[in-house]
């Protein structure tokens, strides 16, 4: 398709141009991957005898010019990840058959200063696009001088705050798991709600989404506390809420494995029929064998992408790579392959707001996605439930946006 996008027509004329847009990078992304599971960060323990990759200057001989800005020298789980994405990265590239991209790979160490540095080399060497950083405040500043040069940026970090019309979020955002987990809830019937909520940044996001949703769906919140990781302490919030359980029809407790069977134990202990109310999760479920192993938790809901496409990339980077990757390994896979796909079908319009913005969205390894024009994006995500065998699927992954599961 040419550049003409921007030029008037009728509005059938753009549905269908973006139509074929979405059709060519859904194509040239599923010639890559297939559908997947959920990031819920990269707390997990690292790949065990995993030895860093030595990062290149430069991944592949295109002549278009992108960044990839990662913690690839950082301490800890953030160094892991950015090795992980940049062997993504490099992975996606292969797969694509020589897309015509070179990737201009930059150590931010993790840092706003380094990411930085990372960006304003990238631009002055001509990059047109800016794949990463990782974290929020990293993000921010290369937004700042990307954006000086009218140059997209998409990044990685999950914090929605970061995001502005050009610098694009491409991880998964805490607001869409409660979206969809209401949205399917409140389909079958369920208008009342209890929460018990982390007290801490993530449970603040999740916790104004929540209201929001289940207030525009006409539902209503009986009775909402947050809690600390902390046994002793999350006492006086449980109790608070297990008496008001009997007046609500589901319970909804956006919590990690290392806090929610404690969390429904104790609600069990203070008399709540945990059968009778409808257990509500997030992705930070996600497939763990701990949420799985507990009997109190069996039959509960939660929003994830459907599991095949990241076991289907895991096996091909451990073959590749002859470790696991993390599991932010797929957003720099999908992020590659999504520009080499522009880049092959858009010309010269190939990373213009109007092209990135496309409303039908694109397909990657972690399933349907979309960005807005404000920088967060829409994710087409399944409902799943625990089970003591792992998850299985209540409502599959929309196929299209606008179409409910």
């Amino acid at each position: 398709m040419s550049g003409k996008l921007r030029e008037r027509g009728s509005a059938a004329t753009r549905r269908a141009a973006f139509g074929a847009l979405a059709a060519a990078a859904a194509a040239a992304l599923a010639a890559c991957s297939s559908s997947s599971s959920y990031f819920s960060g990269f707390s997990a323990a690292p790949p065990q005898g995993a030895q860093p990759a030595q990062p290149a200057a430069t991944l592949g001989t295109g002549q278009v010019k992108a960044a990839l800005i990662l913690p690839l020298s950082a301490a800890g789980n953030a160094g892991i990840a950015g090795q992980a994405m940049r062997n993504a990265a490099d992975m996606a590239l292969a797969e694509f058959n020589a897309p015509n991209v070179q990737l201009l790979v930059k150590d931010d160490a993790g840092s706003a200063d380094g990411a930085r540095q990372a960006a304003q080399q990238a631009l002055n060497e001509g990059a047109e696009i800016i794949l990463g950083p990782l974290f929020a405040q990293s993000v921010t500043v290369v937004g700042q001088i990307a954006r000086a040069r009218n140059v997209p940026v998409i990044a990685f970090s999950t914090d929605a705050n970061v995001a502005s019309p050009g610098v694009y979020l491409l991880s998964f955002l805490p607001e869409t798991d409660v979206q969809r987990i209401v949205q399917y809830s409140s389909s079958v019937g369920k208008r009342s709600y209890v929460a018990l909520i982390p007290d801490n940044p993530y449970g603040t996001v999740v916790e104004a989404a929540f209201r929001q949703d289940v207030g525009r769906r006409g539902g209503r919140i009986v009775a909402l506390e947050r809690y600390p990781h902390d046994k002793a302490a999350m006492a006086g919030p449980i109790k608070n809420v297990a008496g008001a359980a009997a007046h609500a029809e589901a319970l909804f407790i956006p919590d990690g494995s290392d806090a929610v069977p404690d969390v429904v134990q104790q609600l069990a202990g203070n008399g709540v029929n945990m059968k009778r109310l409808q257990l509500l999760g997030t992705g930070l479920w996600g497939d763990d064998s701990r949420i799985n192993a507990t009997p109190a938790l069996d039959g509960g809901w939660y929003a994830a992408p459907d599991a095949a496409g990241y076991r289907n990339f895991a096996n091909r980077y451990a073959a590749r790579f002859k470790q696991q990757p993390v599991r932010t390994a797929t957003l720099a896979y999908d992020a590659v392959a999504l520009i080499a796909a522009l880049v092959k079908t858009q010309g010269g319009q190939r990373f213009s707001p109007e092209i990135l913005t496309n409303p039908s969205g694109f397909s990657g390894i972690d399933g349907l996605f979309r960005f807005r024009a404000d920088g967060t994006n829409e994710r087409g995500l399944a409902v799943l439930r625990v089970t003591p065998s792992g998850p299985q699927t209540v409502a599959p992954a929309p196929r299209s946006f606008g179409v409910s599961g």
